[in-house]
Formats: structure tokens, sequence, C-alpha cells
């Protein structure tokens, strides 16, 4: 199935843009705008909103339309759970087939200071109606906060004898955090980690293909909550245990 962008009718392929030209905002510079998203292949470019960020900077936002069409057919992508369970469901589901409380351990690691995300997850209020992991009965949750380490998130996580670890990634300039994980995976190696405790990475520039590539067991993307991370831990450890892998 080919598919285009959708705008006032179906398949008409118009899109929206938005960049910053290192220019003063004037008429030359929307026509310069206008241009450059010609240059890229877009057709009946509209340039329709112009800010001036500085005396030498602007922001544009372009409506433009394409002819390119995208086969869906060969888009492949995996989620890292197909069907969520509810709160309740988690924890009756550990009851059942652990007899144990579960150890999470999460952290916004190495430079970046925003704990948003993590907290979202981790904190007992959770995020838009959804609890967090803290509030789960049968999940002990530790939320180390922000800047942590990687080698201080795996030595508590050791600690505590976590069954999962989660790290979460804000800052993504010039793919800090692409380091920043890929670093972490390979400190889990080395501690002979990897394959007993699961890794987990979330952020709003991550998504569950990206964290395969680096190693991970699974990653979440911005709209994430706690009952779609938990979900993932209790299948994916519930898979480990009756495979005896």
């Amino acid at each position: 199935m080919f598919i285009r962008p959708y705008g006032d009718t179906s398949d008409d392929g118009a899109v929206q843009l938005s960049f910053t030209l290192p220019v003063k905002n004037c008429g030359r510079a929307k026509e310069a705008a206008k241009l450059y998203v010609q240059k890229l292949g877009f057709r009946k470019a509209d340039i329709v909103h112009a800010e001036a960020l500085s005396d030498q900077f602007t922001f544009f936002v372009a409506y433009a339309r394409t002819d390119v069409s995208l086969d869906y057919d060969k888009v492949e992508y995996a989620e890292a759970v197909d069907q969520y369970m509810s709160m309740d469901e988690v924890n009756d589901f550990i009851r059942t087939h652990f007899k144990r409380k579960l150890v999470i351990v999460g952290a916004c690691t190495g430079t970046d200071a925003h704990t948003v995300g993590i907290d979202a997850i981790m904190n007992m209020k959770g995020y838009n109606h959804h609890f967090g992991l803290e509030r789960y009965p049968m999940i002990e949750a530790f939320n180390l906060g922000s800047q942590v380490p990687n080698e201080k998130l795996l030595e508590h996580a050791r600690q505590v004898k976590a069954d999962a670890v989660l790290v979460s990634q804000i800052v993504t300039q010039k793919d800090v955090h692409i380091k920043n994980l890929t670093e972490l995976v390979e400190l889990a190696e080395a501690e002979k980690m990897r394959g007993k405790t699961l890794l987990i990475m979330g952020g709003p520039r991550v998504n569950n293909k990206l964290a395969k590539e680096l190693g991970y067991d699974a990653g979440f993307g911005a709209g994430t909550y706690a009952d779609h991370v938990a979900t993932f831990v209790v299948k994916k450890l519930y898979e480990r245990l009756t495979s005896g892998k």
C-alpha cells in the first residue's frame, strides 16, 4: 500500500515544515525560504509564518506538497508490547507467576538533568492519570533521579538485585544520548548483567527500533506510561523464566 501525506484532501501530498535561516526577517528572506523549500524537492511552497529570532536569524513555517510516496507494507517496526495491561492486571500477573515483588531501578543518566521522563514512569503519582511504578504493590521501584553516572546506576541495580533497569534520556543535541546509552550497554556487558537484568531506555527521541539497535531489550518514546513499561517487564521476565534463558 503506497501512502503520501494528507492535507486538505486524501493523497494530496501536503506537508508542513519549520526551519531557521541565518538571515534578517524581510521580504527577501521569505523568498529565500520559499526557494529553499523548492530546492528540497517540494512543489507549491508557501511561507505562512516568519518570525525574527534575532537581527540575523529568522524562523519560518512553510506549507508545501510532495509527489513522493511510500510503500507502507515494506516498513519494518515491532512494538515493545502489542497489548498492554492495566496496573491491577500487572500486579495480578506478578503475584501469579513470580510469587515475589519485582525490583526496578530507574534514572536519567550522564549529564542529562531532566527528570520529567523518569518521574512520569517511576513516581507514585505518575502522569496523566497513569500511576507510576512506585504505586504498584508488587513492584519495588527505585528512582535515582538525574545526572546519575551509568556506573552508579548499574551499581545500585546490582545491590538491590534489580530485575530491570530504566534509563531516561531527554537531551539529544549532537546525539549525546546515543553515546551515553551505548556506554551503559557496554558497562552492563562488562559487568555480565546482559541477559540477567532487563535494560530499557526511554525518551522523546527514542523508540523500540533504536533500542534494539543499541543492544537494549526495549525502548519507549513519547506517550509512554508506567503500565506500558511494566507490561513489557513482566512479560519479558516471564518469557525468560519459562524458556529457561
